[in-house]
């Protein structure tokens, strides 16, 4: 692969922001690396660029398949290839943004992930295990299958737990051999860390979430719903839709799940700290405390990449 340059971080910790100036001055183009940014219509929920921010400069892989479609890292990097190859051909610089780990080091570390359609079937018969018996009954199916697999996804998140044991079952290949083979990213390329301290990014992920619910997020959700997007679905059950989804339904009050929100935002920071850590040597840390000084070494990190 060419040279890229990527912009990574938890959430809320000012990306998109940082992204947007460094456009202002540089002929970048946009890659998103946001797993929920990709879906149409779930544009609060996900702090998805605004339609002036992306009149601004060209976003990829953003608003590309509706709630209820099957979109798999597979096809996220097939997309972001493509993205990657027409943001070069025009002569600008692709710039990989976004908080979702697997999508940021599977692009730049060149993951061979099979394009594996799911099986329904077989969903279904481990979804009917987890209704009779918990989550915990087939995450140790996938224990028992492959360990260093089960220690990097969430016993919780049976999705991502099925769709391992379903790689398992397609290729007959262990599903950490086929999902986390680290490798070298490509030379020339640059990994930009936006950091904050612990504190200060909870108070901005907090504020960002309450901005949301005035922006319309409880509308948003409704509208989706109104739409035949059930609650069940994978894009519906992620952060903020699903605590949102049960108020709407009237199992929550709005200042409860307000504060389910939040309490599930700051998880999703840590879990997003286990992708991105300070002693990763190939990202270059920048303290977004100060974003004029963030911008200047951004900037210089860019220009480097330049031919």
């Amino acid at each position: 692969m060419r040279p890229i340059v990527a912009l990574v971080g938890p959430t809320a910790v000012g990306k998109t922001a940082l992204a947007l100036a460094l456009a202002d001055r540089f002929p970048i183009e946009i890659v998103n690396a946001d797993s929920r940014q990709v879906y149409r219509y779930m544009d609060i929920g996900t702090s998805k660029p605004s339609v002036e921010e992306r009149e601004r400069v060209q976003h990829h892989v953003m608003d590309v398949v509706n709630p209820d479609e099957e979109f798999s890292l597979s096809t996220y990097l097939r997309m972001a290839k493509d993205a990657i190859e027409g943001v070069v051909l025009r002569g600008h610089i692709p710039v990989v943004v976004g908080g979702t780990g697997q999508y940021v080091w599977s692009l730049l570390e060149g993951w061979k992930v099979p394009e594996v359609p799911p099986d329904s079937e077989f969903r279904m018969t481990l979804e009917q295990m987890a209704n009779a018996h918990g989550n915990a009954a087939v995450y140790a199916l996938l224990e028992r299958i492959d360990s260093v697999a089960a220690a990097r996804i969430q016993s919780t998140n049976l999705r991502r737990v099925i769709r391992a044991l379903e790689l398992h079952r397609a290729t007959g290949e262990l599903p950490s051999e086929l999902l986390w083979r680290k490798g070298s990213i490509p030379s020339g390329s640059v990994v930009i860390g936006l950091g904050l301290d612990r504190a200060s990014l909870f108070a901005r992920a907090d504020a960002r979430i309450d901005r949301m619910m005035v922006e319309g997020f409880v509308e948003e959700v409704k509208s989706l719903l109104a739409m035949g997007y059930s609650q069940t679905l994978p894009a519906m059950t992620s952060i903020g839709y699903r605590e949102v989804g049960e108020h709407v339904l009237g199992l929550c009050d709005i200042s409860t799940t307000v504060m389910k929100v939040k309490r599930e935002t700051r998880r999703l920071i840590r879990r997003q700290h286990t992708w991105f850590r300070p002693a990763d040597e190939r990202i270059l840390w920048l303290d977004n405390t100060n974003m004029s000084e963030a911008l200047d070494s951004a900037m210089r990190m860019v220009d480097g990449v330049i031919p």
